[in-house]
């Protein structure tokens, strides 16, 4: 799938099939997050694979924006890792292209995927580190909740001139 293409038909999707993903896909996706420029190259994060249904159903109640984890069969949480930091609080746009980059590869694999928020809430945050084992230094950040899709995604015009300035406001 060419780049331009895949940014501009890549959707969020909450349906999915009942599909396991293989262990292939799964690593390519992680690869593709790992190539996700960082500030000083630090690559300050830790992805945790969530691939067992009882951890996938208690989800929702951490995150209801995550609901679609009860029959997704796979999820990835994205974190940040402050022991790895050289440019503190950067991990978090570092977090952000390595997830960017997981939903790309995603869709370019045939999957469908969608990015559920967990950071900076902290009552999520709190409950991902106690469900998981999470030590301090390491802060949940972004869940993707990964499958094949059942559902068609729809493709909106999204580019708005007025929503672009040169030189200034």
């Amino acid at each position: 799938m060419e780049t331009l293409q895949a940014i501009k038909t890549r959707r969020s999707i909450r349906k999915f099939l009942d599909k396991p993903v293989t262990r292939e896909m799964l690593k390519n996706l992680l690869e593709a997050a790992m190539f996700a420029p960082s500030a000083g190259n630090e690559q300050p994060w830790q992805f945790i694979v969530l691939d067992e249904r009882e951890i996938l159903d208690k989800v929702p109640g951490i995150c209801a924006t995550a609901s679609m984890c009860r029959q997704s069969p796979l999820a990835i949480l994205i974190c940040g890792d402050s022991s790895l930091e050289k440019y503190p609080n950067f991990w978090i746009q570092d977090c952000s292209a390595a997830t960017e980059n997981l939903l790309l590869a995603a869709h370019a694999q045939g999957l469908g995927a969608v990015w559920a928020g967990i950071y900076p809430m902290n009552d999520r945050v709190v409950a991902f580190r106690k469900l998981l084992g999470l030590p301090e230094e390491i802060t949940p950040f972004a869940l993707v909740a990964l499958g094949y899709p059942n559902e068609p995604p729809a493709a909106p015009k999204r580019y708005r001139e007025e929503r672009v300035h040169f030189n200034g406001w």
